[in-house]
């Protein structure tokens, strides 16, 4: 089959690469156009492939959509992609577009499907490739496969040990399905729907009166980006690394103790022992450096008075 890939990344690389080394017929890349002088990896896997890149600014255009009608394509595959394809773009292939999603639709659509599932405590999440269409992440599934969430994963470790690989081999069992003709349309249950915007900094943020599963959760989801944080001295500290103990009591926000290990801080039924830290944007140090470095000791308090 003639295909076009469509997306960005590191991700984005991996499935042209993945396409290519086993001989599929790739004629065309999509992908964002360069930004002060960055270039995005598959932008330059296109050009190290010396296929024909294009990176048009809407894809809702009639030039956009002639544009690809005259490569012709029997199969778009989309890695990555942040940009809204009307099914006029979507349509033009042969056999339609194919499209990655790191969730189990109709969970957690949306742009940050892989914080989420963590940050709200879920044991599993997975990924979809499913035939998109005029809505967001509304299509019918093509394929779908599940993951565990571990009591200690974080969106790093789900995505770039799971997810990230599980999901190129799926783009390549989702292209053989096509190609062989035995690809299904699933309609989603929207009844089962849900939706979560970009997790961003504002959702972040570290409320110690809380269970200390839920502060431990949202550590984990949001690490390590866009980072959970609470403040000391009214500025910002990003915690990354760490882990819950039950046996922690104390006030919420207090540090109740110091050891190589971490520092323990103290939440609503247990505690979390924070291991590594960003304070004013810069490098990620070990939480006990942080603590000798600013003159904290047991009894302080972190998070708002």
């Amino acid at each position: 089959m003639r295909i076009i890939v469509n997306g960005q990344q590191a991700f984005g690389k991996a499935v042209l690469d993945a396409l290519i080394e086993r001989g599929e017929d790739v004629i065309a890349v999509y992908c964002p156009a360069d930004k002060d002088g960055r270039v995005d990896p598959l932008t330059q896997a296109a050009r190290d492939h010396d296929l024909p890149l294009y990176q048009p600014k809407s894809f809702k255009t009639d030039e956009a959509v002639e544009e690809l009608k005259a490569l012709k394509p029997d199969l778009g595959v989309m890695a990555f992609v942040t940009k809204f394809c009307p099914s006029s773009f979507l349509d033009v292939p042969t056999h339609g577009t194919i499209q990655y999603h790191p969730s189990l639709l109709p969970l957690h659509r949306g742009p940050s499907s892989i914080n989420w599932p963590i940050i709200m405590g879920r044991k599993e999440t997975g990924l979809s490739i499913f035939w998109p269409d005029d809505g967001l992440d509304e299509g019918p599934i093509l394929l779908q496969k599940t993951v565990e969430i571990g009591p200690d994963d974080t969106l790093g470790s789900i995505y770039f040990d799971k997810l990230f690989p599980m999901g190129v081999a799926a783009m390549l069992e989702a292209v053989d399905l096509v190609r062989d003709g035995k690809a299904p349309k699933i309609g989603q249950d929207h009844a089962k729907k849900t939706y979560e915007s970009w997790c961003k900094k504002e959702n972040a943020e570290i409320d110690w009166s809380k269970p200390a599963a839920e502060v431990y959760n949202l550590i984990r989801g949001a690490n390590p980006s866009p980072g959970a944080w609470t403040t000391h001295d009214g500025k910002a500290l990003e915690i990354f690394d760490a882990a819950r103990s039950d046996s922690i009591k104390g006030a919420p926000g207090e540090i109740v103790a110091i050891s190589d290990d971490g520092v323990s801080v103290a939440a609503a039924g247990g505690g979390i022992i924070v291991k590594r830290v960003r304070y004013e944007s810069r490098d990620k140090i070990p939480a006990g450096d942080f603590v000798s470095r600013n003159g904290l000791k047991i009894g302080s308090k972190l998070g708002a008075a």
